[in-house]
């Protein structure tokens, strides 16, 4: 594979856009590894290679357990996950599968009951966020392995 767009030196404004959202949801009171999970969950489902090679080291730098990574992707039938992280998983496939289920209610139902109405609205943003950068990251052919995580408190923001 071989990387089609430089966004870098192409439109750098396309990745300062990007990066603002991300600096609003790292202050946003999400849970870092939460929105890892997330990040990670939606680049399965997209089948983003560069956003899932970064967001499982990202995890892992920040000690998530290899199990936890490893039962993602069937994480309905994994008991190693919170009910409100199960929640965000969900809601994560609604959105992120936005053409097939249209976000339904019952799935809103079950997702508010473990997050406030400020944290599903940037919930909801980190997601469409993720599909984003995994619909950037694919159009260019961005090439996966060569991320390295930053130390956990000197994290930046990126895909």
């Amino acid at each position: 594979m071989e990387l089609r767009i430089d966004y870098l030196k192409a439109a750098r404004g396309v990745y300062e856009a990007m990066l603002g959202l991300e600096k609003y949801l790292h202050q946003s009171g999400l849970e870092e590894s939460l929105m890892d999970l997330v990040k990670l969950r939606a680049s399965q489902i997209n089948g983003c290679a560069y956003c899932i090679d970064m967001h499982w080291k990202d995890l892992r730098s920040l000690g998530e357990e290899e199990q936890r990574l490893y039962g993602l992707d069937a994480w309905e039938e994994s008991p190693y996950y919170t009910d409100r992280e199960r929640a965000a998983f969900l809601w994560t496939e609604a959105v992120t599968n936005i053409r097939e289920t249209h976000a339904p209610d019952e799935v809103y139902e079950r997702v508010r009951t473990f997050f406030t109405e400020k944290e599903l609205a940037n919930l909801t943003l980190a997601i469409a966020t993720i599909n984003a950068w995994n619909r950037l990251n694919i159009a260019a052919r961005t090439v996966p392995g060569t991320y390295q995580p930053a130390k956990p408190r000197e994290r930046k923001t990126g895909a």
